[in-house]
């Protein structure tokens, strides 16, 4: 029994482990962006070095979920940590902001493998009672990494160089597949189904388009441009097609049938609306610290720690409860949490003191932690090994593509306001800030950059800053709250002990 549990433990560890470098490095490149641009050059392609990553590791989260039902977990999950090893190692050798993107997106290959399969593999060698524990904890390790990667990212290109920012990945990715490899034992029969490779090419099509869209429109181009219309309407005639495709076969990657369950819909799209108000949070409170109070980048992102350890606290402890409750229950306190901390971020203002700063992200913290394991598990709740896969990585490129379009709807709202704001606070005063600072709030985040401002136009700057910030916050509760009467369509089920259908894995 005891080597048993020892096999369990190390099965666990390992699939944690891939997950957590998965999930981080969405975010752990982005404090490292100036460093690395500084180095290798190229300003004008940064943008892809992110969005290389984000795209592969969407597009590929529905299809190795799929490939995952129908030849096996352990084999993709192996796949997908070569896949992301091989990457962040070329990362590190990266000479140029092409090459760099071009390694990046090897890495998300590899990354949209990992985090829908561990989440499916615990569901498969854990038996009910100890789902909720585990989805609780595996919920905690996916928030953890959304917030605890910027700080993290930020501490190695200031302390060690940017190349560890992907170098670390290799020694975490060996002891992962180490224990995935050697103690994690699958049954050997799987449901042989065909490959729907026409859905894979629309699908991948369809999301390049619609992301280099969201990431280049208003910054490189002009939303009205020919290449952003052009790119929306890539996207939209390739998810026309992906859409009859996957009506059509035999065994689509994305299975519109499991739309039909309630629970699985609802749960679902509140992941998407969950997803964008995460990222308002999480994005602009660093700026706000930076901007506002002044501080370095390693700084700011140590004020989202509060907000890391609350969302830790009840991703686990809504693991615990679904056993108790239903998932609409906890999901409607999750809700009500969440909205609450969006009306205190919606008060801040330049004298609002740290301290209050930091409770009201302990409060956004409890709020989104809920969703992280919950609604995971609700996810997957109503299917079988065969299509737990499918079920999860459907449900997790949702909830990413509710935080990219989240990101990107946020960024032009803010700094739209900033521009407007600031223009306002000095019209009439014949002196405008020069440079870069008008509609760019990054040029407050540079310590050197504030001191070279005459303090009567750097508070007039700030204050825009602020409100601008705020009155983000104020839009994201627009899908906090869509979310949550949302939550009132899941239903009534909680998780229930019953006898493991024949045929699971076993560690």
């Amino acid at each position: 029994m005891e080597k048993n549990n020892r096999k369990f433990g190390l099965v666990v560890a390992g699939l944690m482990l891939g997950m957590l470098m998965s999930a981080m490095d969405n975010t752990i490149v982005v404090t490292a962006m100036g460093t690395i641009v500084g180095d290798l050059g190229g300003l004008e392609n940064f943008v892809w070095v992110v969005s290389a990553y984000m795209v592969a590791e969407m597009a590929g989260m529905p299809i190795f979920g799929k490939l995952s039902d129908m030849y096996g977990r352990k084999r993709f999950f192996i796949m997908g940590l070569l896949l992301f090893m091989g990457g962040s190692a070329l990362c590190g050798t990266a000479d140029s902001i092409i090459q760099l993107s071009i390694y990046r997106a090897i890495q998300g290959v590899g990354g949209g493998a990992l985090i829908p399969i561990a989440f499916t593999i615990i569901f498969d060698i854990f038996p009910p009672e100890k789902r909720g524990k585990m989805g609780g904890l595996f919920g905690a390790v996916f928030g953890l990494s959304s917030i605890f990667g910027p700080l993290l990212g930020a501490y190695i290109t200031d302390n060690i160089g940017w190349h560890w920012v992907f170098y670390i990945n290799l020694p975490l990715g060996i002891l992962s597949l180490i224990f995935i490899s050697l103690f994690y034992k699958e049954s050997p029969i799987h449901q042989k189904q065909s490959v729907d490779w026409w859905g894979a090419i629309t699908l991948i099509g369809a999301v390049v388009c619609l992301m280099f869209a969201l990431e280049l429109g208003g910054q490189k181009y002009d939303w009205n441009s020919g290449i952003i219309i052009g790119l929306f309407s890539g996207f939209a005639v390739l998810f026309l097609i992906f859409t009859i495709v996957e009506t059509k076969v035999k065994d689509p990657i994305i299975s519109f049938s499991m739309f039909k369950n309630r629970l699985y819909a609802s749960s679902t799209i509140v992941g998407l609306f969950y997803g964008a108000a995460f990222m308002a949070a999480t994005v602009y409170i660093p700026i706000f610290v930076q901007g506002v109070y002044g501080g370095s980048a390693t700084n700011s992102g140590l004020i989202l720690l509060p907000m890391m350890f609350g969302s830790v606290i009840t991703a686990q402890i809504g693991g615990i409860l679904v056993s108790k409750m239903s998932y609409q229950k906890i999901m409607f306190i999750s809700g009500v949490i969440l909205i609450v901390g969006f009306l205190l971020l919606s008060t801040l203002t330049v004298d609002t003191s740290r301290v209050l700063l930091t409770l009201y992200m302990v409060v956004i913290g409890f709020g989104v932690g809920f969703s992280f394991s919950v609604l995971s598990m609700a996810a997957i709740h109503s299917f079988g090994i065969n299509q737990r896969g499918s079920a999860t990585s459907t449900s997790n490129f949702i909830r990413s593509l509710g935080m990219t379009v989240g990101i990107t709807i946020f960024g032009t709202i803010q700094r739209n306001i900033f521009k407007v704001k600031l223009e306002d606070a000095f019209s009439g005063m014949g002196q405008m800030p020069k440079g870069g600072v008008i509609g760019d709030s990054r040029s407050l985040l540079s310590a050197q950059a504030r001191k070279l401002i005459p303090p009567q136009i750097l508070d007039k700057i700030t204050e825009a800053l602020s409100n601008s910030i705020v009155h983000t916050f104020m839009w994201a509760l627009i899908p906090a709250c869509l979310a949550f009467l949302l939550i009132f369509v899941m239903g009534k089920e909680r998780m229930v002990f019953e006898d493991e259908i024949p045929g699971n894995e076993t560690v």
